[in-house]
């Protein structure tokens, strides 16, 4: 038997019996989370004076940090959407696997575009980069897993721009996920600090052409603006001991903001904009710092609470913030009792390889090289016995 089940139900039986503590602790401390947001809400000078007193101590530091709206500020979407061409862009991939009889890499990305109030159907492409040889290799050895996502993350960037420059403004981009180009460990370092620069070129072109972009997290488990009112609630004498101090662990901005029955966020509603105080605040600087806001795109009875990043020269810019914010509610909308943007939801139908693609692309590279009379490994043993049908594990 692989699983013990008779440890697991212990152990499930002490954590229900701590069930009503642990709710009792949360709701103590979801009580301090709304009332310390209400009290500090226009504070804003004395918010960004504690964030910076914080990040004197911990230059890493994650959380929100206001800019010029109240914390409890609340924004409906514009009546009707203006006229605009949206464009989502969604990667998959498929990874160098040494158990396989040849090493190959893929990258496959779909874009989806849209003319909203057109009346025409969206427009779909896919573009797919396969790489095989020198190709997998960087200078410390063969390409992992994290490098091949920094390399998917970019490419739907890229796209996003080379297409956002052939249609007619406005034009409104996004994507899944933060805006941030994310890091990888080890060797991958030299490669993500290279993307890290594409990227950055990619949104200041973004913004000379006046390509409005946005990643789109849904679900997100962040607590920035909760981290927020836990420094907001350190004294200064205290604050060398800003890194242990987690008063409302557990209380998430989804909740914070889209409590059900009870949401801060009505029906559409958006959030004040806040900065990010990161570390990336290192490299995406001015016009490019991020920035975000929470929306509901749910109810007021069932709400959902996603975050929107945006670049500054986007959260600049009132009219900018308006279109991004009603395209979204608007594309939301159209999947129904779980909103999500449509156009983002084909994309990722559109990028995702399929098993079978996966195999006939292996059956094709495999065919060609020994076309070519290419030297051929074989698969590993390993997986031949993982592949036999009907083999029960002992």
């Amino acid at each position: 038997m692989p699983v013990d089940y008779q440890q697991v139900h212990a152990r499930i039986k002490e954590i229900g019996a701590g069930a009503k503590e642990r709710s009792k602790k949360l709701e103590e401390k979801r009580n301090n989370a709304r009332d310390w947001l209400s009290s500090c809400a226009n504070q804003l000078d004395v918010l960004r004076a504690k964030v910076n007193s914080a990040k004197a101590v911990d230059a890493n530091i994650r959380c929100a940090l206001p800019v010029n709206e109240s914390l409890a500020s609340h924004y409906r979407p514009a009546e009707s959407v203006k006229e605009a061409t949206l464009i989502a862009a969604d990667g998959s991939q498929i990874n160098p696997d040494r158990h396989a009889a040849t090493l190959y890499s893929l990258i496959n990305i779909g874009v989806v575009i849209f003319r909203s109030g057109s009346g025409d159907a969206p427009d779909v492409k896919t573009f797919t980069e396969l790489n095989y040889g020198d190709d997998l290799y960087s200078n410390h050895g063969m390409i992992n897993e994290d490098m091949i996502a920094l390399g998917r993350d970019l490419s739907e960037r890229k796209k996003l721009l080379e297409l956002g420059l052939q249609y007619s403004k406005p034009v409104v981009t996004f994507t899944d996920g933060p805006i941030e180009l994310w890091g990888a460990e080890g060797s991958a370092q030299d490669e993500y600090r290279r993307n890290r620069e594409k990227h950055l070129s990619i949104l200041s072109q973004m913004q000379s052409e006046n390509i409005i972009t946005a990643g789109y997290i849904d679900k997100p488990a962040a607590d920035l603006v909760t981290r927020l009112l836990e420094i907001s609630k350190i004294q200064e004498s205290e604050m060398k001991n800003v890194r242990d101090v987690h008063s409302l662990r557990g209380v998430t901005d989804r909740w914070l903001f889209g409590e059900d029955g009870n949401p801060l966020l009505k029906k559409g509603e958006r959030s004040a904009i806040f900065i990010i105080q990161s570390s990336s605040r290192n490299h995406y600087k001015g016009k490019l710092e991020i920035h975000f806001f929470y929306l509901n795109v749910g109810t007021d009875k069932h709400p959902w609470i996603v975050r929107v990043e945006i670049p500054a020269w986007v959260a600049e810019d009132q009219e900018k913030v308006n279109l991004l914010h009603a395209s979204l509610i608007a594309q939301c909308e159209i999947m129904g009792a779980k909103p999500y943007p449509y156009l983002l939801h084909r994309a990722h139908e559109t990028a995702l390889v399929k098993l079978q693609e996966k195999q006939q692309i292996e059956q094709m590279l495999i065919q060609e090289l020994r076309n070519q009379d290419e030297e051929l490994d074989e698969g590993s043993y390993k997986q031949s016995a993982k592949d036999l049908k009907g083999r029960m594990s002992r």
